[in-house]
């Protein structure tokens, strides 16, 4: 008997170890059919971003350089991600309207803004009841480029260089008129900081946009500091005279013409920077493609001497950098804006 049921249960174990080996490679495919399955039913959920066109918001009027460096950009991304990037212009208070409405958009990445020195790190100061933040607001996805503003006189000032200028306004006593394209710009607090750190005094005459270049070309103003982009054209013809840039380092579009700082004020650097800003609780993951994709644009040799001809230095870079930019920028442009007095009318 001991003998017949040795026997007998041999088989029977062996008949079970297969049948439990059976068992659990079927439940193995199972479990694996089920996680193909949930992964396949998320891939549907979260199609590759963007799965539909973009919209790259600008704060200011078509033809400045804002929206020159946007449209050049976008029209990349959009071969790159086979999906259209438009440019949708929106000015007005200063860049405000613009940003406030990227601030409340839904954040999917599907509305961006390329903003700029003046509705990012200066308004914020100016503007006494801004109804948002944009330093905690909007996310910074990449920089794309320093714009510096180029010092030009008109040519009936004999002043050469930056010396001639201090030199001439101080002889000349309340004869020296300067224009801006509005108070608290870029052009306006440029002015303001070299009369400050040079000790001389000239009347600031605010304009709306283009108004203030036409001015300094008929003469009824005597200097500015404008954009590169703004003025080449009329730099070349003759019709304005650079003497020095604001950047800290002298511009790839103007290498002949010297930085402030080099002319006796260290530390000078006023110029102008725009970059891709996103809604805040923008996913990560689309923060990331769309940092990778410029920062590929601008280094195309292509793209990145076309930027160079419109007066624009490439950056590029993390969106961690150009975050801790942004925040340095804020904090310079605090002191000076609340040094100057100036204030949104």
């Amino acid at each position: 008997m001991k003998t017949s049921l040795f026997h007998f249960n041999r088989p029977l174990n062996s008949r079970l170890h297969r049948l439990w080996a059976q068992t659990r490679r079927h439940g193995a495919r199972c479990v694996a059919g089920l996680l193909l399955g949930a992964v396949g039913v998320a891939s549907a959920q979260a199609p590759a971003y963007p799965a539909r066109p973009v919209r790259v918001v600008v704060a200011f009027t078509p033809g400045g350089t804002t929206d020159i460096l946007t449209r050049l950009v976008s029209q990349q991304l959009s071969e790159r991600f086979k999906q259209q990037f438009v440019v949708d212009n929106k000015p007005g208070a200063g860049g405000n309207i613009g940003t406030e409405m990227v601030v409340r958009s839904a954040p999917d990445g599907y509305t961006l803004i390329v903003n700029s020195v003046g509705p990012i790190a200066v308004n914020p100061t100016l503007y006494k009841n801004l109804p948002y933040n944009p330093l905690s607001d909007l996310v910074p996805v990449v920089q794309i480029a320093e714009v510096p503003n180029v010092l030009v006189v008109h040519p009936s000032i004999s002043a050469k260089t930056v010396d001639e200028l201090i030199a001439y306004a101080k002889a000349n006593p309340g004869k020296l008129n300067y224009g801006s394209t509005g108070i608290g710009t870029s052009s306006h607090l440029s002015s303001y900081m070299l009369g400050q750190r040079a000790g001389f005094e000239a009347t600031h005459v605010p304009y709306k946009g283009a108004d203030a270049l036409r001015d300094l070309l008929a003469g009824r103003i005597q200097f500015m500091f404008a954009t590169i982009p703004s003025v080449m054209a009329h730099i070349q013809a003759g019709k304005l005279r650079p003497i020095a840039v604001s950047s800290a380092k002298r511009s790839r579009s103007m290498p002949d013409v010297p930085t402030i700082s080099e002319r006796g004020f260290p530390g000078f650097e006023a110029g102008s920077w725009f970059g891709f800003f996103a809604p805040k609780g923008t996913p990560e993951s689309v923060i990331l493609a769309l940092n990778k994709s410029v920062n590929e644009v601008i280094s195309v040799p292509a793209i990145e001497q076309q930027m160079i001809r419109e007066g624009a230095d490439p950056i590029g870079g993390t969106p961690a950098q150009f975050g801790q930019f942004v925040q340095r920028e804020f904090e310079k442009w605090k002191v000076i804006v609340l040094e100057s007095g100036a204030r949104a009318e």
